[in-house]
C-alpha cells in the first residue's frame, strides 16, 4: 500500500522520538513548576465522590417516597 524506504522509517521514527521527547519534558517542567495540580486531582476526586454521595441519597429518596 504504501512505500516505505528505509530512510523514510528512519526519519519517521526520529520524529515521533522527538515528539515523545519534547511532550515528556513539558509534563515533567509542568509537575515541577506547577505542584499544586496534583493536589488539585485529590480535590476533584473527593468533589466527585460528594456528587456521587448526593446522587444516591436523592435517588433513595425518589425511591421510598
Amino acid at each position: 500500500m504504501f512505500s516505505a524506504s528505509k530512510e523514510s522509517v528512519t526519519i519517521r521514527n526520529y520524529i515521533l522520538a522527538l515528539a515523545s521527547a519534547a511532550m515528556m519534558g513539558i509534563l515533567v517542567s509542568e509537575l515541577y513548576n506547577q505542584p499544586d495540580r496534583i493536589a488539585q486531582q485529590g480535590r476533584l476526586d473527593n468533589y466527585s465522590r460528594f456528587i456521587g454521595v448526593g446522587l444516591v441519597s436523592q435517588a433513595q429518596k425518589a425511591i421510598y417516597r
